[in-house]
């Protein structure tokens, strides 16, 4: 490569360097605990508000559950460990199923052949990317 030619790449890859990442709008949970946690996430989808689950987070891990800009002031969340302990729960009672799920509505979670589990409330306001610490340490 000649002198002007790597000039020439380094000036047209410089502009790119220079320009901030854009930031990630996503729902993240990170697993601050010493043990394996299992978790679950209601929301409003924009075409019917629903739950999914389960997102097995390791250890000192984060995972993804929503991507994308949150359009929703409201996230419900419900983790409990590999044990079956509930770690997060709260008064808003959703459906969740034993394996991988993907549940519309949350009314009559039993009749509907269901599991009924008290998810948290979790209030973002305004923003539009939000992580959520679970275990150990104060969040």
């Amino acid at each position: 490569m000649t002198p002007r030619t790597l000039a020439l790449a380094l000036s047209t890859l410089a502009p790119a360097l220079l320009l901030p990442a854009q930031a990630r709008a996503d729902f993240i949970v990170c697993n601050d605990s010493f043990d394996v946690i299992n978790v679950a996430i209601g929301a409003d989808t924009g075409e019917a508000f629903g739950t999914r689950g389960w997102w097995t987070i390791g250890p000192n891990r984060c995972a993804t559950l929503l991507r994308g800009r949150l359009d929703s002031r409201y996230f419900y969340v419900f983790a409990t460990d590999v044990f079956g302990q509930v770690l997060l729960d709260g008064n808003t009672e959703m459906c969740v199923l034993d394996g991988r799920f993907e549940i519309t509505g949350t009314e009559d979670c039993w009749e509907r052949g269901h599991i009924a589990a008290p998810f948290a409330e979790i209030d973002i306001g305004a923003a539009q990317a939000w992580t959520l610490f679970l275990g150990d340490s104060p969040s």
